[in-house]
């Protein structure tokens, strides 16, 4: 260990027992990850080199973030894994050459974090440290974010090294070790200790005083003859100024091979030297020099002592100094093996506009884009654009550039490169539009969108105005949307498509729209799959669980051959509403379980609203108020948040618990949007809630909309439904009858389990008891076996009513499983291997193993042959 480092450690007792307590943690195969914040300087690179130091039996990783490949897709990850990358083989290796560019495809963010799972978790005892990780790129930050949350049972240490301030990142969501400044005996002792001795009493006390506790400060200032007069720089900036003030004091050969290696991201000796000579460098003595300023070591990796020399010693330079080291390291960069990087270094030397410099970079964008870069995308294409010469060339690389900023999280960057664009320009229109959305300022996205489709003709601008609505659904804000889309397409030329079709519904009703509404599901062209967010909702309008489950299945088919965690989260989710839906709770759980893996893997929160649909079929009430609350929240939060979903889930919910004013308050809610879908699932809610009550005309009115929109599609469910709501208006025995008979034709079982419960509800109040008891009994095995508690109960309630008492559940041992440990049981209790289960929950096949140590233990068995008769009897 060197001095600087052992110096820089006092006072770091309590980070040092924390990270040797990770070291030892994964030598007994429990790892885990830790990101070191703290502003430059307090010690962070030193306490990843004593980490370095004492990590014996572990195979040592090392990478660094670089300020100059920010944008560069997966660079970091790339340094991390390279030693290792021969060690792979199949689907994994591949998944990473291609996220390296080492052979053509598109990268799988979820399939390369697995890749790096198994390329780290294999065997011995691994320490992965990354220093400069605010200056991670996007790419690699995801891959490592979704690495660090599944460590728990690998014998594998992810420590990363951050400065404060930094901008939110992925790695936020990993734990993390805030580092302070010293206490005063701790710097007082740090400052005798350091190679320069401060005899002085005031500038000693000027030292501790204006250093603040930061070691770095402490050891390197006095170097620089101290602080001279106050200053008001930030600690870190006068660091950086002691740093060049030590390269001020070279020759000038060994100054310019400081810049270069500070422009020089790789740390590559080769590049390093050859740049040099490029520039006519005396490499010999200017090399001995440089190293002789403890500033940078050369050997088989360039380092510096420390991050903020490198960028010390790189902004000192002059700006042409900086440009010609850009325009000899782009000359000495290899153009097959290493294009990017290469024409990165020369957009960076570029002194003015310049349209072949422009086209490379759009080159590399396309490239970044294979790769799935969509920071180093925006990065390329902005660039390209300041250097266009030609208007119209420079006009579609800026409106390029800004979509790709808002593709890779960079709001505020694409709106203020829109600024160059007029208010009436139609395509940056509609990127103001995805902005307005993004912020979650006002709900005047679709504004903008519905503007620009304003200035399109034909298919354009109906895809416009279907874009409006799509953006709106993925957003979770369409209240309000529909009509102003509803509204534009008026005007529009007809068409045979989905916003014809939704004219039709809110102009017509459903009478006239179900046919086109069926022929879009039913052509070939697949047009509904560019809006897949609006399939969903124009398919649940038709009350058909086939035309859902074939938009389900497409979405889940392209989400996993595309890699799209979007459209693969979406068909998961609609899987578990249709599960929901027939009353197959496991399948549910299930999918639910997998869209939060996928969820989880990518960095982004679940999809709520399948879970919150099965704790109210359920009868869970504390999840579906928590459910609830949270909403809310974000209502307030964010303007127009479709919150349809929580008020029908509250119906549901009071339905069952028999709470019927409650449950009518939140019918009317869900009602009153008017929003694709939930609007009509709650009307039946909003019926019985409202006979319960005694509101007759409201209940009377509902069942007239509720028959407008199921008679015309001719389901099974859709006529059960309205024959079950319209037997609870009227109070006829025949429409009690028809409903049992059409629900038994449909796959909606918890429908046809309350039906049975209403006619026998209705039943025992006209004094039928015998008959009452028949009803209700089916009911109450149906709900019970389905899993929806608090209508099982109000079915037994009922009975007793009748002088039968109900035969209880007995609790299962499954009960006590969550999600996650549900699906894995049912998965491993169908023969599926831990590798199977791992690969499609995006988790190790050691932290499966842990799961199911968990899941024996919960349900008091000790091996997978048992897992089966376990789930057997609890679905019996």
């Amino acid at each position: 260990m060197d001095a600087l480092t052992s110096t820089s450690l006092v006072g770091r007792d309590d980070e040092i027992r924390c990270l040797s307590g990770m070291l030892t943690a994964a030598r007994d195969g429990r790892g885990g990850a830790l990101v070191l914040r703290g502003e430059a300087g307090l010690g962070k690179s030193a306490l990843l080199g004593h980490l370095r130091e004492s990590a014996a039996g572990f195979r040592v990783l090392e990478a660094s973030g670089s300020e100059f490949e920010t944008e560069l897709p997966f660079a970091a990850l790339h340094q991390l894994c390279l030693p290792l990358l021969g060690s792979l083989t199949g689907h994994h290796r591949e998944a990473l050459e291609v996220a390296f560019g080492l052979t053509s495809g598109k990268p799988d963010v979820l399939r390369i974090g697995m890749a790096t799972l198994d390329l780290l978790a294999g065997g011995e005892p691994v320490l992965c440290l990354l220093d400069d990780a605010h200056w991670l790129d996007e790419a690699s930050a995801q891959v490592l974010a979704f690495l660090g949350r599944r460590l728990a049972s690998e014998p594998v240490v992810l420590v990363l090294a951050a400065r404060r301030p930094w901008a939110r990142s992925r790695l936020d969501e990993l734990p993390g070790l805030e580092l302070r400044g010293l206490a005063d005996a701790e710097a007082r002792a740090l400052l005798t200790s350091g190679s320069v001795a401060v005899v002085d009493d005031k500038v000693r006390e000027r030292l501790l005083a204006e250093a603040r506790g930061n070691p770095l400060a402490l050891l390197e200032l006095p170097k620089a003859g101290g602080f001279g007069l106050p200053d008001v720089a930030s600690v870190p900036s006068r660091i950086e100024r002691s740093f060049q003030d030590r390269a001020a004091r070279l020759p000038a050969d060994a100054q310019l091979l400081l810049t270069v290696a500070g422009a020089e991201p790789t740390g590559e000796p080769g590049l390093l030297w050859a740049a040099a000579a490029e520039l006519g460098i005396d490499v010999a003595s200017a090399g001995v020099e440089a190293e002789a300023s403890g500033l940078v070591s050369i050997s088989t990796r360039v380092r510096f002592c420390h991050p903020l020399a490198r960028s010390a010693v790189y902004l000192a330079a002059a700006p042409s100094q900086r440009q010609a080291v850009h325009l000899a390291l782009a000359s000495v960069t290899d153009p097959s093996s290493d294009p990017d990087r290469r024409v990165w270094h020369r957009a960076q030397a570029g002194t003015g506009p310049d349209d072949s410099l422009a086209a490379e970079l759009e080159r590399s964008a396309d490239r970044a884009r294979a790769r799935g870069g969509v920071a180093a995308v925006a990065a390329f294409l902005e660039r390209a654009a300041a250097l266009s010469v030609e208007p119209g060339l420079r006009a579609e690389r800026t409106l390029a550039a800004a979509q790709a900023k808002l593709d890779a999280g960079a709001v505020d960057v694409a709106a203020e490169l829109l600024t160059t664009f007029s208010a009436d320009d139609g395509r940056a229109d509609l990127l103001r539009g995805r902005i307005a959305f993004v912020r979650n300022r006002e709900n005047d996205g679709p504004s903008f969108v519905l503007s620009a489709a304003r200035r399109m003709t034909g298919a354009d601008a109906r895809d416009a105005v279907l874009d409006a609505l799509e953006i709106a659904l993925a957003f979770g804000r369409p209240t309000g949307v529909l009509d102003a889309v509803v509204c534009e397409a008026r005007g529009l030329d007809r068409g045979s498509d989905a916003l014809e079709a939704l004219v039709l519904l809110t102009d017509e009703g459903h009478r006239t729209a179900v046919p086109l509404l069926r022929q879009v599901f039913s052509g070939d062209d697949l047009a509904w799959t560019r809006h897949p967010a609006l399939a969903t909702m124009l398919a649940g309008e038709l009350w058909d669980t086939e035309v859902h489950s074939a938009v389900t299945g497409w979405l889940l088919k392209t989400g996993q051959q595309t890699g799209s965690p979007f459209v693969l989260r979406l068909g998961l989710a609609q899987q578990a509403v249709a599960a929901v839906i027939t009353g197959e709770f496991g399948r549910a759980v299930s999918a639910i379980a997998e869209e939060e893996a996928v969820a989880d893997a990518v960095g982004m929160p679940p999809l709520r609203y399948a879970r919150l649909h099965l704790a109210a079929l359920r009868g869970q009430k504390p999840e579906v108020l928590a459910e609830i609350e949270h909403s809310l929240r974000e209502a307030e939060r964010r303007a127009g948040c479709l919150i349809a979903n929580t008020h029908w889930a509250s119906a549901v919910l009071h339905n069952g618990l028999g709470d019927y004013p409650v449950a009518l308050t939140a019918a009317r809610e869900a009602v009153a949007p008017g929003d694709l879908y939930l609007a009509g699932m709650a009307l039946p809610e909003l019926i019985e809630a409202a006979v319960r009550c005694g509101e007759s005309s409201l209940a009377a009115e509902a069942l007239e909309d509720l028959v407008s929109r199921t008679s015309p599609c001719e389901t099974a469910w859709a006529q059960g439904i309205a024959a079950y709501s319209r037997a609870l208006v009227t109070g006829e025995e025949e429409s009690y009858v028809a409903a049992v008979r059409r629900l038994e034709s449909s796959a909606a079982r918890p429908h046809l389990a309350r039906a049975h419960l209403v006619y026998g509800e209705w039943l025992r109040r006209a004094g039928r008891r015998v008959d009452a008891r028949t009803q209700l009994r089916t009911a109450h095995d149906l709900l019970s076996s389905i899993g929806m508690e608090a209508f099982a109960a109000r079915a037994a309630l009922e009975l007793k009513a009748t002088g039968e008492v109900a035969r209880s559940r007995s609790a299962q041992a499954t009960d006590e499983l969550t999600m996650q440990e549900t699906h894995i049981a049912r998965l491993v209790a169908t023969g599926a291997t831990s590798k199977e289960v791992a690969a499609r929950l995006f988790l190790s096949p050691r932290t499966v193993d842990a799961h199911l140590r968990n899941i024996f233990r919960k349900v008091g068995i000790n091996s997978r042959r048992q897992l089966k008769d376990v789930f057997s009897s609890a679905s019996a």
